[in-house]
């Protein structure tokens, strides 16, 4: 894509349309299903996800059993991410009956977007953490596109993205909708095919992948693979991101012949930096620069434009481009690649009838890579009930990777001497 007008590279109007994002393979069919996915599945919370395949002949209504409100927000949802609001095309999407329907639909509303509109192109993610309500980050196309013009020279030579992340959450989108797009464009190989492997076991692996690949997953998954896979073909790269990978997981990976591209970042900047060796600090992206506020870093912009943007997480400098982070500043932490607030989950626990009060803490790494809880029941309850009425109290209310899975019962919250919480050890009580 070098030597392409910003107008043309970004999508922006009908003259550039024929080069837009949502014109390349299935890009926009993953994303809008995987977002319709997410979506119903956040609406209801306890119950299995939907057994449909989500391909574009599955109907809402007839294979998905979708209600009215349902869909009024699956279609807010849509708009919402792709800015379809512009072209009125949100008020269209409840008459029609399937996802194909959406997504020519989309399709549509997309290219009608107008270059003289300021807030078009733009695409806006939802953190995947929950506090309440999930923060929106809206994020110009062309700034998401100088970030994948920085990522393709890391990645170079690559033929094929096997996918185990969602495409429309924001790393997902970065690396499996614009990044095999700008791959295909600078290394002239033609097509960069993206294959979602999200259904497949880590253990297929090794039978999947070839030289030329690009596994983009998180690094969960990256612990079931390195469980399983002893050895990787040569030139298959693999990149992670959405939760710190362990420098023993990277080490491994490392040992078994992969090169993996850890990727620091959010749901608010976006990517920040990047290394591919567990003993280095992190490298900033060329457009970011330390600023003069700890909590915030500077992005020049593709206008050339300067912007500030708060940091999720604490870093520790070695020099004015490199890093390592040093803890959440807003006390998130990871589950299975999502970010999940332990205070936000502790005090919908203790809505509980019978819970006086509880704790919730990340379980330390010899226990596993969920959330604990700690429990102060009511006087008079039986602990032996409440033990087995609070996983699915909390599955009703609470998404998967916020509901704990370890709980512990005591007659007050466990405290160090100078009266600060304390952890606890599991069953413990």
């Amino acid at each position: 894509m070098p030597g392409r007008s910003h107008s043309a590279s970004s999508g922006t109007g009908r003259a550039g349309c024929a080069d837009a994002w949502w014109t390349h393979g299935d890009a926009l069919r993953r994303v809008v299903t995987d977002l319709l996915a997410a979506e119903l599945a956040q609406m209801r919370p306890g119950r299995p996800p939907s057994t449909a395949s989500w391909s574009p002949d599955t109907q809402f209504v007839r294979d998905l059993g979708a209600d009215s409100l349902e869909l009024m927000g699956l279609g807010t949802a849509l708009a919402e991410a792709l800015h379809l609001r512009h072209s009125g095309i949100d008020e269209q999407l409840l008459a029609l009956p399937s996802v194909g329907d959406w997504i020519a639909h989309a399709r549509t509303g997309l290219e009608a977007c107008a270059p003289a509109d300021v807030d078009a192109p733009a695409l806006t993610f939802r953190t995947s953490g929950s506090s309440g309500s999930p923060k929106r980050c809206t994020h110009a196309l062309a700034t998401l596109e100088q970030e994948v013009a920085a990522l393709a020279p890391l990645v170079p030579g690559r033929r094929r993205v096997l996918s185990a992340v969602p495409s429309h959450h924001i790393y997902g989108f970065l690396f499996t909708v614009l990044l095999p797009r700008r791959l295909a464009g600078v290394d002239a190989v033609g097509a960069v095919e993206v294959i979602d492997v999200r259904r497949a076991v880590p253990a297929a692996l090794a039978s999947l992948a070839r030289p030329g690949d690009l596994i983009v997953a998180h690094p969960g998954w990256w612990e079931a693979a390195a469980s399983v896979v002893p050895a990787f073909d040569a030139d298959v790269v693999g990149v992670t991101s959405t939760a710190p990978c362990p420098d023993a997981l990277a080490d491994t990976l490392a040992a078994a012949g992969l090169r993996l591209l850890q990727v620091y970042g959010s749901s608010e900047t976006a990517g920040v930096g990047w290394r591919d060796r567990a003993d280095q600090p992190f490298t900033l992206l060329p457009y970011w620069t330390r600023a003069d506020d700890a909590a915030r870093l500077s992005r020049t912009l593709p206008d050339g434009t300067a912007r500030h943007y708060p940091l999720q997480d604490s870093l520790d400098w070695s020099g004015a481009t490199h890093f390592l982070p040093a803890g959440r500043i807003d006390d998130a932490v990871q589950v299975g690649g999502t970010n999940v607030f332990p205070a936000y989950v502790a005090e919908v626990l203790a809505l509980h009838p019978q819970v006086l009060e509880a704790a919730v803490r990340l379980m330390r790494p010899d226990e596993g890579r969920r959330l604990k809880a700690f429990v102060v029941p009511r006087s008079g309850a039986d602990v032996d009930a409440l033990r087995a009425d609070l996983p699915g109290w909390m599955a009703e209310r609470l998404t998967a990777p916020e509901r704990p899975v370890a709980w512990t019962f005591g007659p007050r919250l466990p405290r160090q001497a100078s009266g600060k919480p304390a952890d606890w050890i599991i069953d413990a009580g």
